[in-house]
């Protein structure tokens, strides 16, 4: 009984709690963009800069998580139908986003070290903070506003963003062992594109409304 109140509304939408998750978020987020610094970097160097947004995956996912929870900490007063439609779309990409590259970053951890990529300790620092966004998004997509509708427009967002990726050659670096099967690695994100829609809408169909 003790450990449920963990997982109540109660102490999940607590202001405590929710500005505890926020920095742990926001800063996670920061050293997200500063892990990819050097492919950004790269990116603007050989690539055209419209495609430098599609470049840092993971921290983009985490940031629109960190700005839902903005949500929860500071309730909009009055939401003209603008406000609402951002605020949908913002919840919908916090939770595909996360579930999808927090499950794709353990995975490709987990694959280049099946192929003898050498795992260290900021690998592992990764697979738990991964983890963590996945679990956290659907967590809190239980007290979100947004709906289906939501989440099949930020799967769209997903599905460009791994055209984009495979066709231009700016995906996420992955361990050397993994290159030569890209085929299979462009293959599984798109699927776990859908995959994340899928789960998406399985918690929205059983979650409980605020």
């Amino acid at each position: 009984m003790m450990l449920a109140i963990f997982w109540s509304r109660e102490f999940l939408l607590s202001r405590p709690f929710l500005w505890l998750l926020f920095i742990v978020n926001f800063f996670g987020t920061v050293y997200g963009y500063i892990w990819y610094e050097s492919q950004l970097a790269a990116t603007l160097e050989t690539h055209p800069v419209w495609q430098i947004v599609f470049v840092p995956d993971s921290p983009t996912a985490s940031l629109f998580f960190t700005i839902a929870l903005l949500y929860f900490l500071f309730p909009p007063k009055r939401s003209n139908g603008l406000v609402t439609v951002l605020r949908y779309i913002i919840e919908g990409l916090a939770v595909v986003c996360s579930v999808k590259y927090g499950i794709w970053a353990v995975s490709m951890i987990v694959a280049g070290a099946w192929q003898g990529s050498e795992l260290n300790w900021q690998h592992y620092m990764l697979m738990a903070s991964h983890l963590g966004m996945a679990f956290e998004a659907l967590l809190f997509f239980r007290f979100m506003k947004a709906g289906a509708v939501s989440l099949i427009v930020a799967t769209g967002w997903l599905l460009l963003n791994d055209t984009v990726d495979y066709t231009y050659g700016i995906f996420p670096y992955l361990a050397d062992q993994l290159y030569d099967d890209l085929d299979a690695v462009r293959a599984f994100t798109y699927g776990l594109s859908f995959f994340s829609l899928a789960t998406g809408l399985l918690v929205w169909r059983f979650r409980k409304k605020v």
